[in-house]
């Protein structure tokens, strides 16, 4: 028990631990939001282009 309490300690009192926290956190939204996408380019897939669209992978068959 008292690893997990030096570790907590270590990642919200000690400046290094902070870092680790905000950029874990920045890490995981950036691949959650990656498998989102990817799962509904999947799901739409024979959605109609328009002018407007973009794409976030680039790969266009037009």
């Amino acid at each position: 028990m008292q690893a997990i309490s030096d570790f907590f300690t270590w990642l919200f009192n000690d400046r290094m631990g902070v870092v680790c926290l905000l950029l874990g956190g920045i890490v995981i939204c950036l691949l959650v939001s990656f498998l989102m996408e990817r799962k509904t380019k999947q799901r739409y897939f024979n959605h109609e282009k328009t002018e407007g669209d973009w794409d976030l992978f680039g790969d266009d068959e037009s």
